[in-house]
C-alpha cells in the first residue's frame, strides 16, 4: 500500500480531546456533571489528556481551572488542560496561584494553556470588568509573560520573612516545579506561534487559523492545512528545543464506528452546515476553518495522514462538538480511543 510520494505521519504519541462543557442555565450542575463524568470516561479509555473551552457570560463552563480541581480529584491518570483561558479576564498572578494549587492536588497533571487579546464585546463588559482601569489594561503578550514569570518562579512581591505570627513569600505559593513546561499558547498566526516559541512554551493549534496573506486577485482560496503547517514550523524554528518542541492539534472529529442511524445523520447535518465557513477565509481577521472529519476511523485516518500539518505532530486535542448529547459524545470518544487512535498509529495507554 502506498510507494514513495505516500504521505508519511509521524505515529501519534498522545491522544487527547476538548470540550466546550455546555450546560442547561436552569440546571447548571447537570451539564458540569457531566463534563466530569465526560473525563472520567477518558481517563477508564486511555486517553492522555482531556482539555476544557473557556466561556464567559455564556452558558459553558466559565472556571475551567475549577472544574479540572474537581476531576483531579475523580481521575488518577489523565493529564488535564484549558483550551485555552483567555488572559484579559484574568489577573496573572492570582491565576498562576490557582494553577499551582490545581497542579498540586492533581499531581502535575495541569496543562494550562492561554491566550491574550482584549476580552470579547470589551465594549460591553469593560465596566464591570474593569470599572477603574478599562483603557489601561495591557492585553498585549506581556500579560503571559507575567503568568509565565509567576508560574516559573520570579519575585512576585519586594516582601519576604516574618511579620508577627506570619510568614509571607515573595514568590507565588504553592509552587509547582514543574508547571512551567506545560503552559501552552494557543495560537491562529505566524506572530503567536512566534512569540510561543521564543517563550519555551508549547504550541496549541486548532481548527481555526489567520489567513494572512490575501492571494493576488483573491481568487485562490487559502489552504488550511498549508497555513497551519507553516504556524508549527515558525514555533519550532524559534523554540529552544526546535523540532522537539510540543505542538498539538484540535480539529473536530466525529468518527461513526459504533454510531447509529440517528446519530450519524446528525453528525453529518451538523458537519454540513459549518462546511460553508471553510470555503474562505471570514471577517476582518480572515479567519479560516477546517472542516469537520466526520466518517469511519478509517476515512479520518485517511484524511488526517493526507493533511499536511498533521504529518508534524505527534499530539492531538481532538475537539468534540459543542452541541452534542451525552450519549454521543461517549460514542465518539469510545470509537476515538478504541478505533481511530490505533489508526493512527497509537499505542493503547496501559
Amino acid at each position: 500500500m502506498g510507494g514513495p510520494e505516500e504521505p508519511t505521519s509521524r505515529p501519534l504519541r498522545k491522544l487527547g480531546f476538548l470540550t466546550i462543557g455546555l450546560f442547561d442555565e436552569t440546571d447548571p450542575r447537570r451539564g458540569h456533571e457531566s463534563t466530569l463524568e465526560i473525563i472520567q470516561l477518558g481517563e477508564r479509555l486511555g486517553f492522555d489528556s482531556a482539555w476544557l473551552r473557556h466561556r464567559h457570560l455564556q452558558y459553558g463552563i466559565s472556571s475551567p481551572v475549577a472544574v479540572l480541581a474537581a476531576a483531579s480529584q475523580r481521575t488518577s491518570r489523565i493529564e488535564l488542560g484549558t483550551a485555552v483561558i483567555p488572559l484579559g479576564w484574568e489577573n496573572p498572578l492570582r491565576l498562576a496561584e490557582d494553577l499551582a494549587t490545581v497542579d498540586i492536588l492533581s499531581g502535575g497533571r495541569l496543562n494550562p494553556g492561554v491566550s491574550v487579546g482584549p476580552p470579547m464585546h470589551y465594549d460591553t463588559v469593560k465596566s464591570a470588568l474593569y470599572p477603574d482601569t478599562a483603557d489601561a489594561e495591557d492585553f498585549s503578550f506581556e500579560r503571559v509573560r507575567r503568568l509565565l514569570g509567576f508560574v516559573r518562579g520570579e519575585k512576585a512581591s519586594d516582601f519576604s520573612g516574618s511579620e508577627g505570627f506570619e510568614t509571607f513569600s515573595d514568590r507565588v505559593q504553592p509552587t509547582s516545579p514543574g508547571l512551567g513546561g506545560r503552559m501552552w499558547y494557543g495560537g491562529a498566526g505566524l506572530r503567536s506561534a512566534r512569540w510561543a516559541g521564543e517563550n519555551g512554551m508549547n504550541f496549541l493549534t486548532s481548527s481555526v487559523v489567520k489567513a494572512e496573506e490575501p492571494q493576488p486577485g483573491g481568487t485562490h482560496v487559502p489552504d488550511f492545512a498549508s497555513i497551519q503547517l507553516s504556524h508549527i514550523r515558525e514555533f519550532r524554528a524559534h523554540h529552544p528545543d526546535g523540532a522537539r518542541a510540543r505542538v498539538s492539534q484540535g480539529l473536530v472529529v466525529i468518527p461513526t464506528d459504533s454510531a447509529n442511524a440517528r446519530q450519524r445523520a446528525k453528525y453529518e447535518a451538523y458537519a454540513a452546515a459549518r462546511l460553508p465557513r471553510t470555503t474562505a477565509p471570514q471577517g476582518p481577521g480572515r479567519l479560516l476553518f477546517a472542516p469537520d472529519l466526520v466518517g469511519t476511523s478509517a476515512e479520518i485516518a485517511a484524511r488526517l495522514h493526507a493533511h499536511a500539518a498533521f504529518r508534524e505532530i505527534d499530539e492531538v486535542a481532538f475537539a468534540l462538538p459543542f452541541t452534542f448529547d451525552h450519549e454521543d459524545y461517549v460514542q465518539i470518544l469510545t470509537d476515538i480511543a478504541t478505533k481511530l487512535g490505533p489508526e493512527l498509529g497509537r499505542r493503547p495507554t496501559a
